[in-house]
């Protein structure tokens, strides 16, 4: 085998080891954990569910840092760097903390019979393994795709959430919300409590809890808010907030995964105590790039990586709540499995001015095939519209016509608005972007 010095030898490894991108299963990634010996010895949250996870993680992550507890934070897929997916104490771990994790699975892999792993199998089994070395006091982990069958599902959890369940990756976990919520739902374990913050779950979620005996904590049951333009106030088992800002997170629908956050800590409150205080810094300096993120400067610009009908639902919602703009451009790019009618009818109404763009992996649609599906939902986006090589290009474009009062949205897949977010927040302006 070459010499693997760096992270991108690593990941070059990764990419060329195993036949299929996707391939659900456990056997595999668990066979080489045992050979490892790899266990996390601290409180484990796991994080299953459609949407909402990334905030869901982002928020206890702000809230635990508060408490002054040493926080690992394992998520997917990144935007910009690799390393993002692993967060040490709020910050993106060092790409050379990583590699003797890297080297320690594949002298597992490859002792004896050698086992085929995916990319995705190779580099979260690395980031556990970091997290076991790096002396967190909590380790919170978002599944990557499904629950039952996901490599991060190895480990069991203390505490599992489910966020909101919608109709995405159907090929993979089944063709209706009963069929998802079933695969969601085997991030659970017996007698541990479980955060469904979904205000309408899959019956197949609450039953299954029923089924091993989980600890049930349900929106609506055993958890609720409420709120008004000012603040708001959380109610649960044994524990009440009042007078709560709104998350730094935007979005209306952040407040439900603020709701679930909060259940889940009240539910580990013996293992891992948070004072009122933790819980209000936390809520208030949160951050999450991506998730309806509004920069600074004229033309405003949005980015959001909104890419399933309920993400997009979500968008429109928010985007119609920020008010008047003359004209709103939209730079989209997307996977070529997703359910792509319903989010662009759901958001075509509030955008002007379309930017589709091609996206650097074979699994995207097309520049020209995403203006095609537009255009079948209604024939005028023909003449508003131009397709790009990359997201930034497309970005440019939409910057050379925007006028300073008008709106620009990035949204649809991690790539798309990791290729605007390459050129880094504080140089997204107009004036840089267009020199």
């Amino acid at each position: 085998m070459p010499s693997l010095n760096t992270l991108p030898d690593w990941l070059a490894h990764c990419e060329r080891l195993h036949p299929k991108t996707i391939e659900l299963g456990l056997d595999r990634v668990k066979a080489v954990a045992q050979r490892m010996d790899l266990r996390l010895d601290c409180p484990v949250i796991t994080v299953a569910g459609t949407n909402g996870k990334g905030s869901t993680c982002a928020m206890l992550e702000s809230i635990l840092g508060q408490a002054g507890y040493r926080t690992g934070v394992y998520t997917s897929p990144h935007l910009v760097h690799f390393e993002e997916r692993l967060r040490l104490q709020g910050e993106s771990v060092q790409a050379g903390a990583l590699l003797p994790s890297f080297e320690r699975v594949e002298q597992a892999r490859t002792k004896g019979d050698e086992i085929s792993l995916s990319y995705f199998e190779f580099t979260t089994l690395a980031i556990l393994d970091c997290i076991a070395h790096a002396g967190v006091d909590v380790a919170v982990l978002e599944v990557g795709l499904g629950g039952r069958l996901d490599a991060v599902n190895i480990i069991d959890a203390d505490c599992a959430i489910i966020t909101s369940i919608d109709l995405d990756h159907m090929e993979l976990l089944g063709p209706d919300r009963e069929s998802i919520g079933r695969e969601k739902a085997g991030v659970m374990r017996t007698g541990r409590p479980v955060i469904v913050s979904d205000p309408i779950p899959p019956q197949s979620v609450i039953d299954h809890a029923t089924a091993i005996d989980a600890d049930l904590w349900r929106f609506g049951r055993d958890f609720n808010y409420s709120g008004d333009k000012q603040q708001w106030g959380w109610a649960g088992r044994g524990r009440r907030y009042s007078g709560l800002a709104y998350p730094a997170l935007r979005g209306a629908n952040q407040l439900v995964n603020a709701a679930g956050v909060l259940a889940a800590l009240t539910a580990l409150r013996e293992q891992l105590p948070v004072t009122a205080q933790a819980v209000r810094n936390g809520l208030a300096f949160v951050e999450l790039p991506g998730r309806f993120q509004i920069i600074p400067g004229q033309p405003t610009l949005v980015l959001d990586v909104a890419h399933n009908p309920h993400s997009v639902a979500a968008l429109t919602a928010n985007l119609d709540a920020m008010g008047y703009y003359p004209t709103t451009h939209a730079v989209f790019g997307a996977m070529a499995d997703k359910d792509l009618a319903p989010m662009l009818a759901r958001i075509m109404p509030l955008i002007d001015r379309w930017y589709f763009t091609d996206l650097p992996t074979p699994r995207a649609a097309g520049a020209a095939d995403l203006q095609a599906r537009c255009q079948a939902l209604n024939p005028r986006v023909q003449a508003v519209s131009s397709t790009h090589a990359e997201p930034l290009v497309a970005l440019r474009a939409a910057l050379s016509v925007a006028d300073p009062a008008d709106r620009i949205v990035v949204f649809g897949s991690f790539y798309t608005v990791g290729g605007v977010l390459k050129e880094g927040v504080p140089r997204l302006s107009a004036q840089h972007l267009q020199n």
